[in-house]
């Protein structure tokens, strides 16, 4: 092609290189636009198919070039002007691959600079500032081109999800602004579901009925990408619509999407969903495709290594974590600080959240070197964290609200674990060990992406939050209300079908009992119209049903509760360690992962090993026996927490000395 001949006419080279280009022969239409301009040097026109030709090909660099030149020639060049911003995005995208955030942004700034109103150019900004993980640099952009441009709903509707990620009030007002905007975006309209579900206070009911209804809506509007299908699967989990949450796609379709889309926070929710022996396998694999793929990208873009250090120093210790403040992590991890050994241990913590500190940071702060990057991406974070000569470094929290697993794909550190946060493997072939206990891990390894590192005995212990501040009312609810209740205060993504079933079956099967729910979401109406369908058609009625629709204060209402069925295939852990602290009593299904076993950790560690079911029926039957047993019952209201006291869990020293005794042995080796 490159030898064909040049037309002597401008208009007739323009013509044919135009042909080449809808041909889709981009490479001989390089060429051949090469001789072409070479002919007619003038041709405004044909500089700019000549950098389409280029753009074609993967060189931004030569397209902006020749763009230019067609914009010299002709300054009122709009096509020319147009494409130049494409290539500028082109160019933005592969030195965000290849470099990082910041030259893309120095990418999109130069582009800016010659072509400021470009719209494109400046979604993509906003966008480059939010994935760097720059939050009050990507809001006071977004509120300045709002303040500047108020018709342009994409910018209404990314300023209210930079503010609704925060908790900001003000978001409200931009989302629904996004959504007069814009009425037929499907963008728009999740935007304000996620919010709204997101919504805390006196208003949290009625918001997330809102969200409920819009979601439902969305249902209707045409294909959704993976991040909008993660969006209304959260809602209607809220709710416990079954049906509308099955309508976003089977498990495996669902799952793989959302790993392939590397939504790895998205997976959590595939976790309750779970029930067949493949699904357990499927979800493994969906881990570690998300984990793999993170991997890669690090790949491209390595870090620094130190040098190593002389042997025989303190082991040096870090955990990534934004949850070390008062959160159920930072409750079970709280034990490894208080028993730091000094003079063996070295402890380095690395958080993302914003701050300020509360009363648990600041002392987990006084006891380690602690680095708040609320504004670094995954790799500056890595950089860091390899800069200070780790040992071991331990994440606890998985993907997570304002935690970066991705950190661990550079592996920052010569060894790293997974604790706590996330139950389940995180699928990061980096992530060498998962720390846990002879009864949460799993008889069959293969069910975990790494290996099992076992505790002697419990993987948790209670920290100073479980303290004698929550009273125990010694008088058993059946004696004072004179019936017996059952109940729960897990979350409601937990729930299933099949667990609002078997509740029901149990309530209905126990005269006069009750069933006490203990959720936020019980505010909402359409919650609770779900739930008490489900207990009706177990033969239950609603007047038999409590609903208790508080946030964090939910300790005193275990003073309501005779027995707490739990949920399954994904346990409880934190909701019941506060059952059990409460004198509550937790009946659980035991399954073959690790999420299906972390409340029969805790009961076995608690002695409690007779409330662990293996099948329903005996889950049903260990149920029934508890509530026939008022006199049992009532020696476990009285006894119980003394009993934590006295067990792994509540032996906070003898934990500490666990697990720094693994910690040395996974360093050391022995």
């Amino acid at each position: 092609m490159a030898s064909e001949a040049i037309p002597q006419s401008a208009d007739a080279a323009l013509a044919r290189a135009r042909e080449l280009y809808r041909a889709g022969t981009f490479a001989a239409g390089g060429a051949f636009t090469t001789a072409a301009i070479a002919a007619h040097p003038r041709s405004a026109d044909l500089w700019n198919v000549h950098g389409a030709m280029l753009r074609m090909t993967g060189e931004p660099q030569a397209a902006l070039a020749a763009f230019g030149e067609a914009l010299r020639l002709d300054p009122a060049h709009g096509a020319a002007r147009a494409n130049r911003g494409g290539a500028f995005l082109d160019l933005a995208k592969a030195r965000n691959e290849a470099e990082g955030p910041a030259a893309a942004e120095a990418v999109l700034d130069e582009a800016l600079g010659l072509d400021p109103e470009n719209l494109a150019l400046l979604e993509a900004k906003a966008a480059v500032l939010r994935a760097a993980g720059a939050r009050d640099r990507a809001e006071a952009f977004l509120a300045a081109l709002v303040a500047r441009r108020p018709e342009i709903g994409w910018a209404q509707l990314q300023l209210g999800d930079v503010l609704s990620e925060r908790g900001d009030a003000a978001a409200e007002a931009h989302l629904r602004r996004a959504r007069a905007l814009e009425p037929a975006s499907l963008d728009a309209l999740v935007g304000l579901v996620q919010h709204l579900a997101r919504t805390k206070g006196p208003e949290a009911g009625n918001a997330l009925d809102e969200a409920h209804r819009l979601a439902r809506a969305a249902l209707g509007l045409g294909a959704l990408t993976p991040q909008q299908a993660k969006v209304l699967r959260d809602v209607f989990a809220q709710v416990c619509d079954f049906e509308a949450a099955e309508r976003l796609g089977d498990f495996r379709t669902l799952g793989r999407a959302w790993a392939q889309a590397g939504l790895h926070t998205a997976l959590f929710r595939q976790l309750s969903r779970v029930r067949t022996d493949a699904d357990r396998r499927e979800l493994l694999e969906e881990h570690r495709i998300c984990g793999r793929a993170m991997v890669a990208r690090a790949e491209r873009r390595p870090i620094r290594r130190p040098a190593p250090r002389p042997p025989g120093e303190k082991i040096r210790l870090g955990f990534l974590s934004s949850d070390l403040r008062r959160h159920p992590v930072g409750y079970f991890a709280e034990p490894v600080f208080q028993h730091l050994d000094p003079s063996r241990f070295e402890l380095f913590c690395y958080a993302f959240d914003p701050g300020p500190a509360d009363a648990m940071q600041s002392a987990f702060a006084a006891r380690s070197t602690f680095r708040r990057m609320p504004d670094a991406t995954a790799r500056e974070a890595a950089q860091v964290i390899a800069d200070d000569d780790l040992d071991l470094l331990i994440e606890l929290g998985g993907s997570t609200h304002m935690n970066k697993l991705e950190v661990l794909a550079w592996r920052p550190a010569p060894r790293q674990a997974s604790w706590l946060g996330y139950p389940h493997s995180e699928g990061l072939p980096t992530i060498d060990g998962l720390i846990c206990d002879p009864f949460v891990a799993p008889a069959d390894a293969t069910l975990l992406a790494e290996a099992a590192w076992r505790m002697p005995r419990s993987w948790i212990a209670l920290g100073s939050t479980f303290s004698d501040a929550f009273v125990i009312d010694p008088t058993p609810p059946e004696v004072r209300k004179g019936c017996l209740t059952f109940g729960t205060a897990n979350n409601p993504y937990k729930y299933t079908p099949e667990v609002l079933a078997t509740w029901a079956s149990i309530v209905a099967a126990t005269p006069g009992s009750r069933f006490a729910i203990v959720r936020p979401e019980a505010a909402s109406a359409v919650f609770r119209e779900h739930i008490i369908r489900a207990f009706a058609a177990g033969g239950v009625s609603a007047d038999r049903i409590d609903f208790h629709p508080v946030r964090h204060e939910h300790m005193p209402i275990y003073n309501e509760i005779d027995i707490s069925l739990d949920t399954f295939p994904l346990t409880g852990g934190t909701t019941t360690v506060e059952a059990l602290w409460m004198g509550v009593p937790v009946v659980s299904l035991r399954g073959p992962a690790l999420y299906e076993r972390l409340s029969a950790s805790i009961l076995s560690n608690a002695g409690l090993a007779e409330m662990i079911a293996d099948d329903l029926g005996g889950y049903r039957a260990v149920a029934l026996q508890l509530a026939a047993d008022g006199q049992g019952r009532a020696a476990l209201r009285s006894g119980l927490r003394e009993r934590i006291r006295r067990s792994p869990l509540g032996d906070t020293a003898a934990f500490a000395r666990d697990f720094y005794a693994l910690v040395e042995t996974v360093v050391r080796g022995g």
